[in-house]
């Protein structure tokens, strides 16, 4: 190991000796996984750990200090466009934790939220949403005003991409909005509309969301059902679907009975087409994802990073343990997914089901710092030890990989996790941080800090707009190697023994 000057600090570079199990000596002394990407913020980090890759590439940030407007594209506003009950807040919420989870600046405006908190706009019964009540209609249209002044200033300070979530079901509506947003802003545009002709699907949405809406607190659940149909129908008798002949100028998305069906009309640039990507792959199925830490291994009890170690004893004890837990709930089509690391696979070899290899899911490359303690990083290599201390979402490895890096390797996880069923993923503590991230919905600042304790199985279930965390404890108990602990979590999890 030797070192450098950059900027006026001690920086790591990589000595031909050092050796890394993720990467192919002499072919490159960069991380196979790490690549020149936009960072999500500016890092108040000075020393190697922010280092580009190449190194002699400066790393891009998404805005040019003083400059407002965004430099990966013009701001971006997605509106919904669709009947109650059609999904539509659901598509809001996930595409908003997806795009901040990679990085964008996204925020949902939910109309039914600026409605309940004006005078005569809480808790209305169907009649409020008939075009022949006169107050009714002012109201809405002064929330739909409202809404807007607040997503057009929440964009100049620095907003990337606002997520108007409303029914926006006739031409007109959406002409005032495109001349609001486009026209006298130059934002740009892109309607996604959710139909769905399904009944059993928008039955099943009245009843699992709709009757727990603060519209409705305090009512019973056949009277919920059927208010709501009659507000269903008032929104009917004047909906107007986006029409490729009548609004060809506007960019959008049809996704049909959650998404059996998608069609798209001149999206445009980069942000558009992940949008598009990523709504053609949400899953609405009733699923349940299962995250778990491979057992203790042979580095994990000596307390160093990385390296492709085998299981220790007490982690081979979890492994059967493991395999009799996920056997014994007899999942049907279970896929289990593991990375290519020893670690994982031996954890995952009880499990009966399909199994897959995902290099994606290999543990987040340490680099020049790979098989080391934390104590030994800390005794050699002071300034890097303590600017991973100072903000380890956006510190890199020298030669190595960042969280950020990590969220970037794992979209295509995400992506396929989104598209299937039931799942067990055995992986590594980072690479799992960056999921639950994802799923919880965690602050990037906070993502490295989750808890992901060692021979726990961490159950993921869908709720109405996220998702609900269990931890349940396999066991045998063993010394935990998490690095220190950071900030605290106020994460959605219950935590349980096996019975």
């Amino acid at each position: 190991m030797s070192r450098y000057r950059k900027g006026g600090h001690h920086c790591l570079a990589k000595s031909s000796s050092a050796s890394s199990p993720f990467r192919d000596e002499g072919v490159s002394n960069t991380s196979e996984h790490a690549h020149p990407r936009l960072q999500r913020r500016t890092s108040q980090v000075k020393f190697g750990c922010h280092l580009a890759t190449p190194a002699n590439v400066p790393p891009l940030t998404k805005r040019s200090p003083g400059v407002k407007s965004s430099s990966t594209s013009t701001p971006h506003v997605i509106v919904m466009v669709g009947l109650p009950a059609r999904g539509k807040t659901y598509i809001s919420k996930k595409l908003s934790r997806y795009l901040n989870w990679i990085g964008m600046n996204t925020k949902v405006f939910n109309l039914g939220d600026y409605r309940r908190k004006m005078e005569g706009g809480a808790m209305p019964s169907h009649q409020f949403f008939d075009t022949d009540n006169a107050e009714g209609m002012k109201i809405r249209t002064q929330v739909c005003e409202d809404a807007l002044e607040d997503m057009f200033s929440w964009i100049d300070d620095d907003g990337e991409v606002a997520v108007f979530d409303a029914t926006n079901t006739t031409r007109e509506r959406r002409k005032f909005l495109h001349h609001q947003i486009v026209v006298e802003r130059g934002y740009k545009l892109f309607f996604v509309e959710s139909i769905c002709d399904d009944d059993s699907i928008i039955e099943s949405n009245i009843k699992e969301v709709k009757i727990a809406s603060p519209d409705y607190v305090n009512v019973g659940e056949e009277e919920v059902a059927e208010d709501f149909r009659k507000r269903i129908e008032h929104y009917q008798a004047q909906y107007e679907p986006l029409d490729e002949g009548m609004e060809h100028d506007y960019s959008f998305m049809k996704i049909f009975n959650c998404g059996k069906k998608v069609l798209v009309h001149k999206h445009e640039g980069h942000i558009q087409s992940r949008i598009v990507y990523y709504l053609m792959n949400i899953h609405i199925v009733p699923r349940t994802i299962y995250l778990c830490r491979h057992g203790q291994s042979e580095y994990n009890s000596e307390t160093r990073l990385g390296g492709d170690s085998e299981l220790t004893e007490c982690g081979q004890e979890y492994s059967e343990k493991l395999g009799s837990y996920i056997n014994n709930l007899a999942i049907e089509h279970l896929v289990v997914w593991t990375s290519w690391l020893k670690r994982t696979v031996q954890t995952a070899q009880h499990i009966n089901g399909h199994q897959e290899r995902w290099k994606t899911l290999n543990e987040i490359d340490a680099g020049d710092c790979d098989g080391l303690t934390y104590n030994q990083i800390k005794e050699r290599f002071p300034e890097e030890f303590a600017c991973r201390d100072v903000d380890k979402f956006m510190y890199r490895y020298p030669n190595g990989e960042s969280y950020e890096d990590l969220v970037g390797r794992m979209e295509p996880v995400i992506m396929e996790l989104e598209r299937k069923e039931n799942v067990v993923v055995v992986g590594h503590q980072a690479v799992l941080r960056c999921l639950l991230g994802y799923f919880l919905e965690v602050e990037e600042d906070k993502m490295p800090w989750i808890e992901v304790p060692l021979h726990t199985v961490i159950k993921l279930t869908p709720v109405a707009y996220g998702c609900k965390r269990e931890d349940v404890f396999i066991g045998p108990c063993c010394d935990q190697t998490d690095d220190v602990r950071g900030p605290d979590l106020l994460l959605c999890r219950e935590g349980k023994d096996e019975e």
